[in-house]
């Protein structure tokens, strides 16, 4: 293979570098679909992503206006920028298709369900944000799910001592 050959090859690769996510909302929610959406970000937001400085524990995203919106979404401010600085938990645009905001804001009226903020990750040098389509869980369902959790830890840990 020459050199050229391997240059190639490592740009097709996608360069996806995860920097948050949202771990509690597969605990909370049934994810029923997913959506990959840009953000629209200042500078300084941008090398605060950049640097690992982001917290998506309580986001989620709401219409507005035929727009799409990330609430709640904590980006520290950039501490080089001093007074240039921006709000942690402002608003952000999403940058999605105008079908699949429409889809969206249909379902979330319709339907009772949610839009929550799942991963936040850079991809090939530009800040995206995965949505998740989602239903609240109910407690029951909740405690099944940690019920499934430890009965399959105690069966690889039964496993692995067999061995």
């Amino acid at each position: 293979m020459t050199s050229r050959n391997k240059k190639t090859a490592k740009k097709q690769q996608p360069n996806n570098r995860a920097i948050a996510s949202n771990r509690q909302a597969f605990f909370n929610y049934e994810i029923l679909e997913r959506y990959e959406a840009g953000l629209s970000l200042t500078g300084t937001e941008i090398k605060s992503v950049r640097a690992g400085r982001a917290d998506l524990r309580e986001a989620y995203a709401r219409p507005m206006d035929g727009e799409l919106w990330l609430l709640n979404a904590h980006i520290a401010q950039y501490d080089p920028a001093g007074i240039n600085n921006h709000d942690p938990r402002r608003p952000r645009k999403l940058l999605l298709h105008r079908d699949e905001i429409q889809r969206l804001t249909a379902e979330v009226a319709q339907k009772g369900l949610t839009v929550v903020a799942l991963r936040l990750y850079i991809k090939n040098h530009v800040a995206k944000v995965e949505l998740g389509l989602a239903r609240g869980k109910r407690q029951y369902d909740k405690r099944r799910a940690i019920r499934d959790r430890e009965l399959d830890l105690a069966a690889r840990q039964s496993m692995r001592a067999a061995r």
